[in-house]
């Protein structure tokens, strides 16, 4: 099989992972429409590709307020999008021992670019993404092999990872069992540690001299892009986050939830 989108709107798309993404589907052919923060690193990338390959959109994902009259644009200007990639995410680390070193705002952001932004723009895009009908879409979320098991360092972080995993199971549910929704497909690409400024750009672990830690970009691409050309739906990168997701404890979170469903409309009401 082949990576079946061909105009990619992909968020933090100027490093890491959302650059090696971006990269690898203007590789195969894809439109990728490129969305990050920094407008340099934006033009670079546009350059280094090319208008007809790339187009540069500056955002920034914690622009809750301006986000539907973006996203008004961006289906406006690229009426063929047939895709969005939500990867943009920072991790910061949290001291619950000392309170007073926690900053509330620096919490509040990373909430808010890791979950609220990728659940409202989520929303704000399917409209045109169900209006595709019947051709392939999707959303496809980025989230973290810390969804399953939590590192107590980056409390706020992993608990919007299991927040992001709890969502594509729901949102992947109501979609499919809609017929006017079922053609957009929800994916969840779940990863372990990557070497990439995630990790690299936070002091405590820089100044510990433990920033680049995890696998390289070049194995997660690997299994991450197998995944997408194989057509999966949820795609657990590396040994360590396979072993979470196919575990029995896993297996019966699915199981009990698709009880649970049943149980409900047997009862007449809406899962």
């Amino acid at each position: 099989m082949s990576f079946q989108y061909k105009n990619v709107l992909v968020t933090g798309a100027t490093s890491g992972l959302g650059l090696a993404l971006a990269e690898k589907m203007i590789e195969v052919g894809c439109f990728v429409i490129a969305v990050a923060r920094r407008e340099d690193r934006l033009k670079a990338l546009a350059e280094k590709h090319g208008a007809d390959k790339v187009a540069a959109e500056p955002f920034d994902m914690t622009n809750l307020d301006g986000m539907p009259a973006w996203v008004e644009k961006m289906t406006k200007t690229y009426p063929k999008l047939d895709s969005i990639v939500l990867n943009a995410g920072i991790q910061r680390s949290i001291k619950f021992t000392q309170p007073s070193s926690i900053s509330l705002p620096l919490v509040n952001q990373e909430i808010i670019t890791n979950y609220t932004s990728p659940l409202t723009m989520s929303i704000l895009f399917l409209p045109h993404l169900q209006s595709l009908s019947p051709a392939p879409a999707s959303i496809i979320l980025v989230s973290s092999g810390l969804a399953f098991v939590p590192m107590p360092r980056c409390a706020s972080y992993c608990a919007t990872k299991a927040a992001i995993h709890s969502l594509a199971w729901t949102m992947r549910y109501q979609l499919s069992a809609d017929e006017g929704s079922k053609h957009v497909k929800v994916v969840e690409i779940i990863p372990p540690a990557v070497k990439t400024e995630l990790h690299t750009q936070q002091e405590d672990l820089s100044a510990k001299g433990i920033g680049q830690i995890g696998i390289s970009i070049e194995e997660f691409m690997e299994d991450a892009w197998t995944g997408l050309t194989e057509g999966k739906e949820e795609i657990p990168v590396g040994k360590f986050v396979k072993d979470r997701a196919e575990n029995e404890a896993e297996r019966g979170r699915k199981k009990i939830m698709l009880g649970m469903i049943e149980t409900l409309k047997a009862q007449g009401m809406d899962p």
